[in-house]
């Protein structure tokens, strides 16, 4: 009598999704290194034809020039500075992945939308890890209006399908993609399997029924999305919450868009009547001193589309360590080590035996390299105790060559220094407006030691 072989484990990488037979510590597949995790084989336990039916028909090979681009209608969720990382509201039939720390108000903002929502659009909230009654309570604590929101509080794929199909909304809320589970395959909800199988029927779902689905997902220690990293390539928008629990800011950015533009930002407050929109959110990021102190200068970022005024703190001490600290707090660190060696080769700043702290106010992230004159400039002002004039705007991108580099869209940012009130802008020499800009002085430079110079004869 033949015996059914044993099925064994396999070992999954948790960024690309590949398998190996066993254990190792580097992915031969994306190189990856501690990404390896065993998961239960993914063995179907139903019949694959609701799989099937999901994928619908094949459309056939069509000649590119015979499609007429179509201008995709937006759903505003009626929250501004979530519509502007959206790039103006959701998508029929997109796919939208935010995750965040826990705590950090992912379910609330998507109640709030969905409270909102629910007066023109069939809305559809599926909870998978909280009860009904304690999702009613959260509404009844934000006091929103529930007229119309449906809630579904289930972590099978399959009734959720049901459910979705029977009701057919125009919008529905998946909390959370990790508690979900196929029964279809054998791993635990939260698997590599579970996760990428459920998050590929519902993606499917979505493109065939045109309901514009939002998917909540979890994140890793390292901040990263939880699960495969196929999980980010399947939807068609990545949003990730940040900012400190500890703080009542929330930032929301846009790293991923098929439907806008990436890099863009949303700045909440949290409130004990939830999230709110900041209209003004270069407010919370310039610190108010009541006198001039040394080591702080303002620089004009840009996020996506919206000009950014930042305070960038600088703190240079005597170090007392054989080896001086360098720490860097929402800026690059390996942009700052840069641009000491910069200072020290072409405008004589020394700093090698001195400890060199630099922080972003307000707990925004700056990844451009267009902060590199303002970082150099606060580093300058701490070390020589000079503080900068009070309302000087800075932005420029510092070469190893000691050059100054322009920044993208420079116009705006100098429009936008000159509406807060600044008059005064040190920015590189291909960013300077011919016709200048109302309101604010441009000063234009070249090189490193120049923009120094020029710092210190404002004084």
């Amino acid at each position: 009598m033949a015996t059914k072989a044993k099925q064994r484990n396999t070992y999954t990488c948790t960024e690309c999704g590949g398998n190996t037979p066993r254990w190792q510590g580097q992915c031969p597949h994306c190189g990856q290194w501690n990404t390896i995790v065993e998961t239960a084989p993914a063995v179907a336990a139903t019949s694959p034809r609701r799989f099937a039916a999901l994928a619908g028909a094949s459309g056939g090979l069509r000649a590119l020039a015979d499609i007429a681009p179509a201008e995709t209608p937006r759903i505003p969720t009626g929250i501004d500075e979530f519509d502007r990382v959206l790039g103006g509201g959701l998508v029929a039939g997109g796919v939208v992945l935010i995750g965040g720390d826990p705590g950090i108000g992912k379910s609330t903002l998507l109640l709030q939308a969905l409270s909102v929502l629910a007066g023109r659009h069939a809305v559809v909230y599926v909870s998978g890890e909280e009860s009904a009654e304690q999702v009613a309570l959260r509404a009844q604590r934000l006091q929103l209006a529930t007229d119309g929101l449906q809630l579904l509080p289930e972590i099978g794929l399959e009734a959720i399908l049901d459910a979705l199909g029977a009701a057919r909304p125009q919008i529905a809320v998946i909390d959370s993609i990790q508690t979900l589970y196929s029964e279809a395959f054998n791993p635990a909800p939260g698997s590599v399997t579970q996760v990428r199988e459920c998050a590929a029927q519902l993606t499917r779902f979505a493109k065939q029924s045109g309901t514009a689905l939002i998917l909540v997902g979890h994140v890793t220690k390292d901040g990263a999305l939880a699960g495969p990293r196929v999980l980010e390539h399947m939807v068609d928008t990545v949003l990730y919450f940040e900012g400190d629990t500890h703080s009542s800011f929330r930032l929301i950015r846009a790293f991923k868009n098929r439907f806008g533009a990436v890099n863009e930002l949303g700045v909440f407050a949290m409130t004990d009547r939830g999230l709110r929109p900041v209209s003004n959110p270069s407010a919370i990021f310039l610190q108010q001193h009541s006198q001039q102190v040394a080591g702080a200068c303002v620089l004009v970022t840009q996020e996506g589309t919206r000009p950014l005024l930042v305070e960038v703190q600088a703190l240079v001490d005597g170090s007392h360590a054989p080896s001086p600290r360098r720490l860097s707090v929402g800026l690059d660190p390996n942009r700052l080590a840069m641009l000491l060696a910069v200072a020290h080769r072409h405008a004589g700043i020394q700093c090698a035996d001195q400890d060199v702290f630099v922080n972003a106010v307000g707990g925004v992230k700056i990844s451009e390299p267009a902060a590199d004159l303002a970082v150099l400039l606060a580093i300058v002002s701490s070390l020589k105790n000079r503080p900068l004039q009070r309302q000087l705007a800075v932005f420029g991108e510092v070469g190893l060559a000691g050059e100054i580099r322009p920044a993208p869209r420079g116009q705006e940012r100098l429009r936008e220094a000159a509406k807060l009130g600044f008059t005064h802008a040190i920015v590189p020499k291909a960013n300077a407006p011919k016709g200048g800009v109302k309101g604010i002085e441009v000063i234009a430079v070249e090189r490193v030691e120049a923009a120094i110079a020029r710092v210190a004869a404002l004084d």
